[in-house]
């Protein structure tokens, strides 16, 4: 790891333990091991890392997503693949995701530095807002809405179909988050889920 990604993932352990506000440029380049004025050719201030921190954690995402074969940001292109997958793919799909989010050591770092840091910063809150709520119930909203006007799902309130879909998935995450011991009972409950919102929205899948 080079010296600008090894000042990410120290500064990311440092705000998931000692909490963002509480962390300072002198301490996150004494973690890696160099001086201040190294660590500022880099980056120039402790937001401009906490930046690329997001932007590291979406590039990882993205690489996640190409993996399983969907875009993961596109709705479009991934309501095409949606539409043509059988419920055992769609479910295999959802806890792979989901295991993703769990146990990528980067995004369950991130999440628990703004889960604490959301009662401390109104900024941090914003972005605890944008990044697991209204971010997840838009792309999902445009994807669900999709596959309703294709005739896959059937609903008359997409925005209510959609915190269907997505709040069950972000508890159990959270659970998972506090009791990883969990983990099992929780991607059962995943499973029955998702199948149980294919038959409460009428997939045309069988």
């Amino acid at each position: 790891m080079d010296t600008k990604h090894r000042i990410l993932d120290e500064a990311l352990t440092l705000f998931s333990e000692q909490g963002y506000a509480n962390v300072y440029v002198n301490d996150i380049a004494k973690r890696v091991g160099i001086k201040a004025p190294s660590l500022y050719k880099h980056y120039k201030n402790k937001q401009a890392i906490f930046d690329a921190i997001i932007e590291e954690m979406n590039r990882r995402f993205m690489e996640q997503a190409g993996s399983l074969n969907i875009s993961g940001m596109d709705p479009t292109a991934d309501a095409a693949i949606y539409q043509n997958m059988n419920e055992d793919s769609m479910v295999e799909l959802g806890k792979n995701l989901f295991l993703y989010y769990l146990h990528d050591d980067y995004t369950r770092r991130f999440r628990k530095m703004l889960t604490i840091e959301q009662f401390r910063d109104k900024e941090l809150a914003k972005v605890y807002q944008q990044q697991y709520f209204e971010m997840p119930l838009s792309y999902q909203g445009m994807l669900l809405g999709l596959l309703v006007s294709q005739g896959v799902l059937v609903t008359d309130n997409v925005p209510v179909m959609t915190l269907h879909f997505y709040a069950p998935i972000y508890l159990l995450l959270t659970v998972c988050d506090r009791e990883p011991k969990r983990e099992k009972e929780a991607l059962k409950t995943l499973e029955e889920h998702l199948r149980q919102f294919d038959r409460i929205y009428g997939r045309a899948i069988a």
